[in-house]
């Protein structure tokens, strides 16, 4: 199983964090190991800013390999709310120097999502509402129609250079708005008629 997260995804998150919109989706990975449960504890062994990312999950059903977008919604099997967690000083400092950033990405306990649902149970993909919640206090609000590349299109991109296989999760980008966590946070994640993903933040 592997997690595929987009970048940049929506104009005003890039906006926020002053990258330049691309042209084509910005695609990383985090690891396996950075998954965790709707209610498990987000825990960071370190110093320095950490930052929540509310997201819509894909679960992938079936081999996916050079799919095309019309069809790309026959490989999706399910959904869930995601937060992409992001160890934001070491993001900043691995990109200032020209290295790579998964370790900011994939730290263990960084990837929590809510138990998926059927995508059967979504009347309409491409109009949800995302929602994200620091100790009840709304941070992030937008709708994946604000995505700068739709979950079809994510699907046929990624098939083109990176097979997907069942159980695979693609992280579709996150809204503006995203922000710190402070020692005993609660962050909330809830998309309509997906589900609500909580969980607390702690530092080691």
């Amino acid at each position: 199983m592997k997690i595929v997260c987009i970048g940049q995804n929506y104009k005003a998150h890039a906006d926020e964090m002053e990258l330049k919109v691309r042209k084509e989706p910005v695609i990383f990975l985090k690891a396996q190991s950075s998954l965790a449960e709707n209610g498990a504890v987000i825990y960071f062994p370190g110093e320095g800013r950490v930052d929540y990312e509310g997201e819509l999950a894909v679960i992938i059903g079936r081999k996916a390999k050079n799919v095309k977008s019309a069809d790309a919604l026959e490989y999706a099997v399910s959904l869930a709310a995601f937060n992409d967690v992001t160890a934001r000083d070491m993001q900043d400092e691995a990109r200032a120097a020209g290295l790579p950033w998964a370790l900011s990405k994939s730290v263990d306990t960084f990837a929590p999502m809510s138990d998926p649902v059927p995508i059967t149970y979504v009347p309409d993909l491409s109009d949800l509402k995302i929602e994200t919640r620091v100790n009840g206090v709304l941070k992030q609000s937008g709708s994946v129609s604000d995505m700068i590349f739709s979950v079809p299109e994510l699907i046929e991109y990624i098939t083109r250079y990176i097979t997907l296989e069942a159980g695979d999760i693609i992280a579709t980008g996150t809204p503006v708005g995203v922000g710190p966590l402070e020692d005993g946070d609660e962050v909330e994640v809830k998309i309509e008629s997906v589900g609500t993903l909580r969980n607390k933040f702690h530092r080691l």
